[in-house]
């Protein structure tokens, strides 16, 4: 019914549309726009993994986020990592006057200077010694129309297209879709259909989500609120890159999804001043279920998903200075209820069978995070928000660096020079996983997890530099005096610290 609603929609569009064209007196003069940035960056770290790659554990709801790598024993434990690498975009616009605009978005990566993943290897290693590599990537190809003929204004969107609701506490992703957006003053309204999976087209093991998202201007702030339901009739999202067998649930090409899982996310958020004071609120909400579909006599039974995440950000300019300050907090899981993958038919810590999930989770392939802290989770504008624990895009749900933390963070920031702006920032980091840890995985000498409440303090130094109008250069240094909550189990009823994490990252940007 679902589909036959957002197909039903579609076309009443191309009909509608189509029948305007013979209309037309004369079509407007087409126009070219080319937009883009190159990159180049560097890294010199300990003990801090890159945020995204094979460096973290992504799919998890607690234990360690660092991959075997950075764990005692692994090569990257306790040992420096250093590279360059480049990344570069260029957008095209086809713009046909105010009513139709046509956009591709190419993308290039040298992932790291000097590097190559083997014979043949070509996406992502334009840094490969010799280059020629056939590195180029579509990241978005879309058409943006307006609809004149009806009374208020509305633009559609269609194609492979970006998708960000909220994308610091909840969503954001590049993907195919189609978003209706009107604008009724003061309020604007958007609703989303996007595909992130479509396995096999004879069975039912596709993906949809379906969202609505509206804010509404009130005098110097901005009100609004989503919500975002998952159909998965296949869960996790990318079965073939996984190649886990079927009885894990995983779709392959010869058998029906294990699992499926249906998911919301509601939130309400606010942006704005309030006098000279900049505020923004974000609250959030999961809750749902996923379900066993395994071929299997009994099966495991529903696990149910509800947790809540919450992030206030205030800041006070005063001439050249800018103070402020950063309150996050996620719900955690509970070790001893929750199984690390929150699949039905998986043991918790204590060897129960996973029936909840309390903490806060992600929903799959999302490339969102906040990106307060260098180190903990990854901050934006250095190095691309890479450097850091923040997880990157999972394939299920996973707690992405709010569920399972809280934070408390200060920062002052002062524009020295037109050219150049220095902050200076400290954190709080406490843990709010229960019977366990969010990060680490210690134990205590009975072999049980070890619960810890404090993962540490980071200070964070950033320095942004414009040595041309469109040339700027970031240098940010970071540095987490870890506490027991990053701790790693060395046997079964030992552990050991890892050495305080930091990293110093370089980035120089050309925006044209």
């Amino acid at each position: 019914m679902k589909k036959f609603v957002v197909l039903s929609l579609i076309s009443f569009l191309v009909l509608a549309f189509g029948a305007t064209v013979y209309s037309q007196e004369k079509a407007p003069a087409l126009e070219f726009k080319a937009s883009g940035w190159i990159d180049m960056s560097a890294q010199w770290k300990l003990n801090v993994p890159e945020a995204g790659s094979g460096d973290t554990a992504n799919d998890t709801l607690y234990g360690p986020v660092g991959a075997a790598a950075f764990r005692p024993g692994g090569a990257a434990f306790d040992t420096h990592e250093a590279w360059a690498r480049s990344r570069g975009r260029l957008k095209f616009d086809a713009i046909m006057g105010k009513e139709m605009t046509g956009t591709f978005q190419f993308e290039f990566d040298a992932d790291k200077w000097g590097g190559s993943a083997g014979a043949g290897a070509q996406r992502n290693q334009l840094g490969h010694w010799q280059a020629d590599r056939a590195g180029l990537e579509v990241k978005h190809m879309f058409i943006t129309f307006g609809m004149p003929w009806i009374p208020i204004p509305i633009t559609i969107q269609a194609g492979i297209q970006p998708i960000s609701v909220r994308g610091r506490v909840n969503l954001y992703n590049d993907g195919a879709g189609v978003t209706v957006a009107a604008k009724i003053d003061p309020a604007l309204i958007k609703l989303m259909w996007f595909k992130p999976t479509e396995n096999k087209n004879t069975a039912s093991d596709d993906a949809d989500i379906y969202g609505l998202e509206a804010n509404a201007k009130i005098q110097t702030l901005t009100v609004g609120g989503y919500g975002l339901y998952y159909n998965m009739n296949s869960y996790q999202l990318y079965p073939g890159a996984l190649g886990i067998s079927a009885t894990t649930g995983v779709t392959t090409a010869a058998v029906e999804p294990g699992y499926s899982a249906d998911m919301w996310w509601i939130g309400a958020y606010l942006d704005g001043k309030l006098g000279p004071i900049n505020l923004t609120f974000d609250f959030g909400l999961d809750t749902g279920t996923v379900k066993d579909r395994r071929d299997l006599a009994v099966k495991a039974g529903d696990v149910d998903y509800t947790g809540w995440m919450a992030r206030a950000e205030v800041s006070y300019p005063w001439e050249k200075l800018t103070f402020g300050g950063v309150f996050s907090y996620g719900t955690g899981s509970d070790a001893n209820k929750t199984s690390v993958s929150g699949l039905p038919g998986t043991n918790a810590a204590n060897g129960t069978v996973t029936k909840t999930v309390g903490g806060y989770v992600f929903a799959p392939g999302s490339e969102g995070g906040p990106g307060d802290l260098m180190i903990i989770n990854a901050h934006p504008d250095f190095d691309r928000g890479t450097t850091g624990y923040f997880g990157g895009p999972a394939s299920q749900m996973a707690r992405n660096l709010y569920g399972g933390l809280w934070y408390g963070k200060v920062f002052a920031a002062m524009k020295v020079t037109d050219m150049y702006k220095v902050t200076l920032a400290g954190a709080y980091i406490g843990d709010t996983t229960k019977h366990g840890n969010t990060l680490g995985n210690a134990v205590t000498s009975t072999g049980a997890l070890r619960d810890d409440s404090s993962i540490g303090w980071e200070f964070d130094l950033l320095n942004q530099i414009m040595l041309y109008k469109n040339l700027t250069w970031d240098i940010g240094f970071g540095y987490l005096v870890a506490n027991k909550g990053l701790d790693y189990a060395l046997t079964a009823t030992t552990n050991k610290s890892p050495k305080d994490p930091y990293a110093l990252v370089s980035r120089l940007t050309y925006s044209f």
